[in-house]
């Protein structure tokens, strides 16, 4: 058996229904891909054989790292502490500025990868002394099979589990896969439908949708956004996406807006100039956002986090770094304001 064919990556598929015939339909993504057998969804790494779904990626590690989980970037989450991260291949939508493309992109017999089953993806992790397990780097929604039994076999030890995620994905499917997420981090691409469909190859609605939803599930929730110039970047645009925010979730989700770099298909764009994201804060800021970061650009003021109320220091932050923190008991050391976020394990 090759590599590419071998029965420990594949397992059936949690979500999906038997339609006439041997045809399924996923139920995971809003794409509700109807696959024939012997065919895959758009993804590429589900694929229907006599009409059972199965997912190839289970167990099939393409990426692992210890990271800072700043970087993920998760600011309000453990501050300071590191997260076992990893990825398969595979991806629900088609990023034109991906920087992880020889990844997300590729299907599963493409890139390299190891077996590394849930209970060792936990042994690692505290080998490391990684109090989080992190699936990141691609997109986790496809790997969500693999994703729920790390993270259970996580919980029985001790170790909570966060996902880096696009979001797009069907509501009763994310209850289930990000219901076990301690914390999850939404890359909202941008205000505008428009721009979903031409860049992203996807919809801004259903992320949306499932911002509401995890918010509604009480989970710790961080967004990034990413600030592509001349494209996503326009003052209507980011005043219309801080509206929403404060409107639907609240003036407590951390919101980050972060330097575009050139990668993939997008390399005739120039990098995102500083004052263009210190605008963008300064619009969700009047907005009354109380925690509005810029990211990628290392040693900047607005990468650390302050009281809303005094205006004091709390956690400072070089790069994926933090340093002094003062932060007791989920508020403010100076003057007692609560301040959201997960602080302890």
């Amino acid at each position: 058996m090759s590599f590419a064919q071998d029965s420990r990556f594949r397992v059936e598929a949690k979500f999906y229904q038997k339609l006439r015939g041997q045809i399924i339909e996923c139920e995971l993504c809003p794409r509700g891909c109807v696959v024939r057998d012997g065919e895959r969804g758009h993804c590429g790494v589900r694929e229907n054989d006599g009409g059972i779904f199965y997912t190839l990626v289970h167990s099939r590690v393409c990426a692992a790292h210890v990271d800072p989980i700043e970087k993920k970037p998760m600011f309000h989450y453990l501050p300071g502490t590191v997260a076992f991260s990893l990825a398969t291949a595979g991806c629900n939508v088609n990023c034109k500025f991906c920087q992880n493309w020889e990844i997300s992109q590729a299907r599963p017999e493409e890139v390299r990868a190891d077996y590394i089953p849930p209970q060792r993806v936990v042994e690692l992790a505290k080998l490391y002394d990684c109090p989080t397990i992190a699936f990141t780097y691609s997109e986790p929604t496809v790997f969500s099979e693999y994703l729920m039994d790390v993270a259970d076999a996580g919980h029985d030890a001790g170790v909570n589990s966060v996902a880096v995620s696009n979001g797009y994905m069907q509501e009763e499917a994310l209850k289930s896969v990000y219901g076990k997420m301690a914390a999850v981090k939404i890359d909202l691409k941008a205000f505008s439908e428009s721009y979903y469909r031409e860049v992203v190859a996807g919809q801004l609605k259903p992320v949306l949708d499932s911002l509401v939803t995890l918010q509604n599930m009480g989970k710790w929730i961080e967004i990034v956004y990413l600030v592509t110039p001349t494209m996503n970047d326009s003052d209507a645009e980011i005043f219309g996406l801080a509206q929403w925010i404060k409107a639907n979730l609240g003036v407590d989700v951390p919101l980050h807006f972060t330097q575009f770099h050139p990668q993939y298909l997008l390399k005739d764009l120039p990098v995102t100039r500083v004052e263009t994201l210190e605008r963008a804060k300064s619009i969700a800021d009047a907005e009354g956002l109380h925690y509005v970061y810029i990211g990628n650009v290392p040693g900047h003021a607005a990468q650390n986090t302050y009281c809303p109320r005094c205006s004091r220091l709390l956690v400072e932050r070089a790069g994926f770094i933090s340093g002094q923190m003062h932060i007791h008991d989920g508020g403010c050391a100076f003057c007692g304001h609560p301040i959201p976020g997960v602080w302890h394990k």
